[in-house]
């Protein structure tokens, strides 16, 4: 992340980093490869000790920002997380805790126990195909009495064995419902999926005739599209912002290498081919900076054009992350394809990134109009 930082801004940052240097270095990653959860309960309540779960949060229900801004402030989070490819639920965990808090505080055990790190929840908004464009809800939120009953698929869901709470978003008639659902109610089968990161895990989750009570509901029943608007957004921001700070570290690496290996009596970055493709890489890195950095301000100002930022740095950052780190592999040569080198996880990191919340390609459907709408008009 590119944007002035306050000096509470930045000793966050510097805070976030060395914890994360100290808890999850990349030997823990791979000590963690095979799993099934990822990541450490401790680490995970000492991380929102730091923080990390309360900075989408009003004051008022016991959270609050470092700056004013906590969409800014979980941003710098994010970015420290792509350059540790770090694990834990943390973009999934932030929304269903922002949207708890925008509801008004409702749900405020689940609230209260999110934000202490003593329980983590996952959105569950994807679906599998043939229902996996981009924005489309097909799982079904009918009200039967005083229950509410959800019926269908979501996928992936990340971290759902682990979770407390599920946030389904669904549809009841033309409009969206969302709902907190236990993670231990009757009717809920998770299945893992197969991932290419080291340290997140995905999830299918059926929901068969699964009853839970009315007030379980978040917002209103039927008129949650713009409150899913914001979630989208956010969910894409926090993921540039990983893959940005992923990006950035394959960069370095890949730099480094350049001037520690010598071949015919120079070393490669001597060479003025591997100098221009150099180039292109930086200027790929610095735009994926800067137009991720123009998406946050977007959104945590609430600007009217908030959906074209969003869109715009999830292509870009999408496409142009996987041709640096293309390209970072290729330079490194033969142990760019190794497991036992260090850059393939923050290639992992970038390549599920880049295919949560719409693909690159599906992004720029919408900024080019061909699907008819905004990511808004989308999820509705």
């Amino acid at each position: 992340m590119r944007f002035t930082l306050t000096d509470d801004q930045s000793f966050f940052r510097e805070t976030t980093n060395k914890f994360l240097d100290d808890l999850v270095p990349v030997s823990e990653l791979r000590a963690r490869r095979d799993d099934p959860v990822g990541f450490d309960a401790v680490y995970w309540r000492r991380g929102a000790e730091l923080g990390w779960t309360s900075l989408l949060v009003a004051e008022e229900h016991g959270g609050g920002s470092i700056s004013g801004s906590g969409l800014h402030d979980l941003a710098l989070v994010a970015d420290a997380f792509g350059r540790h490819a770090a694990p834990g639920p943390l973009t999934t965990t932030n929304v269903v805790a922002g949207a708890l808090s925008r509801a008004g505080g409702m749900h405020d055990d689940a609230l209260a126990a999110l934000l202490a790190g003593e329980a983590t929840a996952s959105w569950c908004i994807a679906e599998p195909r043939p229902n996996d464009r981009f924005g489309a809800v097909t799982l079904e939120v009918r009200v039967d009495g005083g229950d509410l009953v959800l019926s269908g698929v979501k996928r992936p869901v990340e971290s759902a064995p682990q979770a407390s709470w599920l946030l389904v978003t669904g549809r009841t008639g033309p409009g969206l419902t969302q709902v907190l659902v236990p993670t231990d109610a009757a009717g809920i089968t998770v299945t893992p999926l197969q991932t290419v990161d080291l340290t997140r895990r995905f999830h299918k989750v059926v929901f068969d005739e699964v009853r839970v009570p009315v007030s379980h509901v978040v917002g209103e029943v039927g008129g949650a599209a713009a409150e899913v608007a914001w979630q989208h957004h956010v969910a894409i921001v926090l993921g540039c912002a990983e893959s940005v700070g992923a990006m950035q570290v394959g960069f370095d690496m890949t730099v480094e290498y350049a001037f520690d290996r010598y071949a015919f009596g120079r070393p490669l970055a001597g060479y003025q081919a591997l100098r221009h493709r150099f180039a292109d890489q930086k200027m790929w890195l610095e735009a994926s900076h800067a137009i991720t950095d123009r998406a946050v301000d977007a959104v945590a100002g609430g600007e009217a054009e908030a959906a074209t930022y969003v869109s715009a740095a999830k292509a870009y950052v999408g496409h142009y992350g996987s041709e640096l780190f293309h390209d970072g592999v290729q330079i490194h040569g033969g142990i760019g394809v190794t497991f036992e080198h260090d850059l393939h996880l923050y290639l992992r990191r970038h390549t599920v990134e880049r295919t949560l919340h719409g693909t690159p390609a599906e992004h720029r459907r919408l900024l080019s109009g061909l699907t008819g709408g905004t990511p808004e008009e989308e999820a509705a």
